[in-house]
Formats: structure tokens, sequence, C-alpha cells
């Protein structure tokens, strides 16, 4: 019997699964939120979960609203700052990170600020950076989530809130930013991305149920690389998505949307 499931809890099942015991993971609410719940709840006890507001190691009971939501730091270690938190990730201390944004392009880069026009005068203004810039520079395994479509994923981002591999190359590195981190995978409703090793260009390496290869291309505003191997992404399981839905977020906030 086939489970049914939305694009969103595919998204937040698949990209749950990279977070393995004992690992680190620097959040912010919505799907992030979800991934990390769903993986500390069913696979990864041991996870430690950062808020960018300061939480520390919650074990969170259900969803927040907010980074700043009082249950994010229900029976957290600490319960500090911001400053303290991005502290953590200069340092090193933090495995992954997941973002979102409104654009990315091949190389990673991820847009929250604006599209079109000026920075001082944008035809559409976005929320910005909170944690992302920091997220994304200093964690060492940057992942995305997003819905895949030519609107977000187009060849030049109109403005870099967070930087992935910038221009390709080395060029993450030969800006400053801390060598060994960058962008690690893209989870999207029709496959998995990653990047290639020389040209940091983003890269097929799977396929979501239900979709093709021409399908991935064809809503994508840039020409993406493939593996070698391209295999197909296993689906989410029955008791994923019962975690997901009965003790995850059980008010269906995130998984709600589709």
């Amino acid at each position: 019997m086939t489970t049914s499931y939305n694009p969103i809890e595919l998204m937040i099942c698949v990209a749950s699964r990279e977070l393995e015991e004992g690992s680190t993971v620097a959040v912010g609410t919505g799907a992030p939120c979800a991934t990390a719940m769903l993986a500390q709840k069913l696979n990864s006890p041991n996870l430690s979960i950062i808020f960018e507001a300061g939480s520390i190691c919650p074990q969170l009971p259900e969803m927040p609203v907010s980074v700043g939501d009082s249950r994010a730091g229900y029976k957290a270690v600490m319960v500090s700052t911001m400053g303290a938190v991005m502290e953590t990730c200069a340092r090193g201390f933090v495995d992954y990170t997941f973002l979102g944004g409104a654009q990315i392009d091949m190389y990673g880069n991820l847009n929250s600020t604006y599209i079109g026009g000026t920075h001082e005068k944008p035809k559409v203004r976005f929320p910005g950076s909170g944690g992302a810039n920091d997220f994304g520079s200093f964690c060492w395994k940057m992942m995305v989530l997003t819905v895949q479509d030519k609107r977000r994923f187009v060849e030049k981002c109109s403005f870099i809130t967070t930087p992935g591999w910038l221009r390709g190359g080395n060029s993450r590195y030969e800006a400053g930013l801390p060598e060994g981190t960058g962008p690690y995978k893209v989870f999207t409703n029709m496959a998995i991305m990653d990047f290639d090793s020389e040209t940091r260009r983003m890269r097929v390496i799977s396929i979501n149920p239900g979709y093709t290869m021409s399908d991935v291309q064809d809503n994508c505003g840039f020409e993406l690389l493939r593996a070698s191997k391209i295999t197909e992404t296993e689906p989410p399981t029955e008791e994923e998505l019962r975690i997901l839905r009965e003790k995850v977020d059980t008010h269906r906030y995130v998984i709600g949307r589709s």
C-alpha cells in the first residue's frame, strides 16, 4: 500500500535522514525546525538542535512558532543569546544548518533580501538574513529546503543574503570563509541535489517519486549537472509520516501549507 503524502512532508522526511545521531544542527522555524524535530524523535535522540535566538539543545514538545517561542527552550541545556549562538557556529561546533530563501543559484547562494529595483527601493522586499548569513557562513554543511520552480532557481540571485559557493571553484574560501564549510545538499519537492567538488555547481543525485529528470530541469532557471548515477528517492515511510503528523507538526503549521 502506498502511503499518501504532500511535497512538504516529502522534503522534511527525506532531509531528516541526513541528521545522524550525536550531530548538531542550527535551525529556524518552519520546515527546518520540523526536519530537526523529526530526526530527534525518530532516529537521532541525541541530536543537538540550536536556535538562533539562543536556545541550545532543547527537547521540543511541539512545534514552536518562532525562534523566540518559549517552547524552543523546553528542557534546553542553555537559553543564551543570539551572539552566543553565532559564536558557537563561528568556532566550528555546529555540523549542519537548514536554510531557505526566495532565490537560489547554481552555486547555492541564497537571496532572502529583495528582488528587483535597488536595495533602497526594491520591487519586492523580503525579511532579510536573520541568522541565515552566519549559519551559512560558519556551519560545516549548509542544506536547503525549498519548493522548486524557475522563479526560485535562478541563474543569478538579485542579492546574496547567504553565501554559498559564491562564483564556484575556490571563491568561497578566497573570500575568507572557513575552509571545509559550504553548501552540501538541496532538497526540493522534485529532487535532491548536491554540488560538484570542483566546479561547485549544483548537481542532481536523486529524483523524487513521480518526477523525471526533464521535470527537474524544466523547473530550474539554469543548467543542472547530473551525477554519474542518479537514484530514485526513497519516499516517506509510514512511521516517518506518523511521527511528523502526530508528534512534530500536530497543528499543521508547516505540513498544512501544501
